[in-house]
């Protein structure tokens, strides 16, 4: 049995206890090389040699490195979790039935794949009617199982390009679409 994801913070980790764990570890490892970076100084200065220095610098820059890092990841994780949360409320919304949210929405990205499917299917209805031109061409030499086989492939394309615009005409539901053709 599957149950929805709900939108939320709870949606985001399959663990709850674990959603904030690497949060927590980069922060804790991010303070520790703070520190350790303090530390390397601190010799530096009371040695006062080169090599003490340059240690000092170069853990400088690691850390430097791991500070970008922890930094853009969690604004990276921010995004995301905030993404991820605005389409589970578009698709539960799809669900319920319900008209989708003002904003930018994973709709159109459907709509252009549903434009591209639907294109696919004019064009094997194009080959098909080719087809049958062809064996229609020929007189009485036609073979009648190509036209056949043509006129199926037709009836099958077509019904399934219905079933992409309206994917609940299988359940039985035998409305026509209405709306304003563009």
């Amino acid at each position: 049995m599957t149950t929805p994801l709900a939108p939320g913070p709870q949606a985001r980790s399959a663990h709850p206890r674990t959603a904030g764990l690497t949060l927590r570890m980069s922060s804790v490892l991010f303070a520790i090389m703070v520190v350790v970076f303090l530390v390397a100084i601190v010799f530096a200065a009371n040695s006062s040699t080169f090599i003490g220095w340059l240690v000092a610098i170069i853990f400088g820059g690691w850390l430097a490195i791991f500070a970008f890092l922890v930094f853009t990841l969690r604004a990276a994780a921010k995004k995301a979790g905030a993404a991820l949360d605005s389409a589970q409320e578009e698709l539960s919304r799809q669900r319920a039935g319900r008209a989708p949210a003002a904003g930018t929405s994973v709709v159109g990205e459907r709509d252009s794949l549903l434009d591209e499917k639907l294109d696919h299917s004019f064009k094997i209805v194009e080959v098909q009617k080719r087809v049958i031109a062809d064996e229609r061409a020929k007189g009485a030499a036609a073979d009648e199982d190509v036209i056949e086989r043509a006129l199926e492939t037709i009836e099958i394309t077509a019904s399934n390009a219905r079933d992409m615009i309206r994917p609940d005409r299988r359940r039985g539901s035998s409305e026509t679409i209405t709306g304003t053709v563009l």
